[in-house]
């Protein structure tokens, strides 16, 4: 086992563990993938300011997202497919995320169902919901989300239409992997992986499977999928959720101060700042750039989280410093778990939470909750 003291050891190891299409999945973005560059190129250019001689013996990390206790301020984001990257997916990095500490969110498009999940932990977990065209069905998840006691809704705004990635129609990515020639021979290199899923009972998308109209085969399924994203979606529809939702309502995929105005007046207890990862408009700027307008126009207002572009403590602290209360890692989780499973997730949260840890104390900072532009380095500008 290679030594593992960065997360991008824990993505050259998911590189060589998961097959190439799910690999490149969770890696890359949408068309030039100029957004998934700059989330990372931003976040980079913010410098730590360094200070010392002041007492930082005792460091306080935990803190509260969206009401509830959290060993630190980072919560795992929905990602799609996760249960494929590795068997089981879903359910290890949620079983991660409890023993850590901190929220877990279940996408609407996981490989482990919603019921799947809960069996398997203790703690109710976060629900990613996608407002489709058949509300019906859209009204169903969040009634199945309620039954599951999941202790806060997230909204995704973004993905009214989805954005063209590249990679995933050349590598000719479906659900369950299609088994072409290449493919084959990639899994082939893969054997513990394809003996994992081969084992597992959950090979197909968890939540939609069984609720699709005319049928439930492969072509049917993916059919409906993409037919069901809605271009009509508005700030109506977060104010219909709403109504269905007694819980903490998050909404996420906010870049606009103005989008962030209109999901809070729709009631919206948090606001997430993403941009998908990268993975949706190219060209849109990096979700670290749209930070501090948002805080500006709506912080005093609601929560504020941060999204897109996290691999470290320090992306945590820069995030932070320019007024997000927390962040959520997608990509930074699915390379752990892509590398060794439930244990990947867990290191990968170890390696944020220690360099958090250090960045804090190496900037004079004591407690998250004192996190603030001070932090950051502005030459020629004094405090």
């Amino acid at each position: 086992m290679p030594v593992i003291t960065c997360n991008e050891d824990l993505r050259r190891l998911a590189m060589r563990r998961a097959p190439r299409a799910i690999f490149d999945y969770a890696d890359r973005g949408s068309y030039d993938e100029s957004t998934l560059r700059a989330n990372r190129a931003d976040l980079d250019a913010l410098k730590l300011r360094q200070r010392v001689m002041i007492d930082v013996d005792t460091r306080v990390l935990r803190t509260r997202l969206v009401g509830e206790e959290a060993a630190m301020p980072v919560a795992l984001g929905p990602t799609g497919l996760t249960g494929i990257m590795h068997a089981n997916g879903e359910i290890l990095a949620a079983r991660a995320a409890q023993a850590f500490g901190v929220p877990f969110t279940l996408s609407t498009m996981s490989i482990c169902s919603i019921e799947a999940v809960r069996a398997a932990v203790e703690k109710p977990f976060w629900f990613q919901l996608y407002v489709m065209r058949d509300r019906g069905f859209a009204a169903s998840l969040i009634e199945r989300a309620k039954a599951a006691q999941c202790s806060a809704l997230m909204l995704t705004a973004d993905l009214q239409i989805q954005g063209q990635r590249h990679r995933d129609i050349k590598n000719g990515l479906t659900v369950p992997p299609r088994l072409t020639l290449a493919n084959l021979l990639d899994i082939a290199t893969k054997p513990a992986w394809a003996l994992r899923m081969l084992a597992s009972p959950h090979k197909n998308f968890g939540n939609l499977a069984g609720s699709v109209p005319g049928g439930k085969g492969l072509t049917t399924l993916s059919q409906w999928i993409a037919g069901q994203f809605d271009p009509t979606l508005s700030w109506k529809d977060v104010a219909w959720v709403r109504g269905l939702w007694p819980g903490k309502l998050i909404v996420k995929g906010i870049l606009d101060a103005d989008d962030a105005r209109a999901a809070v007046d729709s009631g919206a207890d948090a606001v997430v700042v993403s941009n998908h990862g990268g993975r949706q408009l190219d060209g849109a700027p990096s979700s670290i750039s749209a930070l501090p307008d948002i805080v500006d126009a709506v912080g005093q207002r609601t929560e504020v989280l941060f999204d897109s572009g996290v691999r470290s403590g320090q992306d945590v602290l820069k995030a932070m410093a320019l007024g997000a209360r927390g962040t959520f890692i997608g990509k930074a989780f699915l390379y752990g778990l892509g590398a060794m499973g439930q244990a990947g997730v867990h290191t990968a949260l170890e390696l944020i939470h220690k360099e958090l840890d250090v960045s804090m104390a190496l900037t004079g900072t004591r407690n998250v909750a004192d996190i603030d532009g001070r932090v950051l380095w502005k030459p020629g500008v004094r405090s």
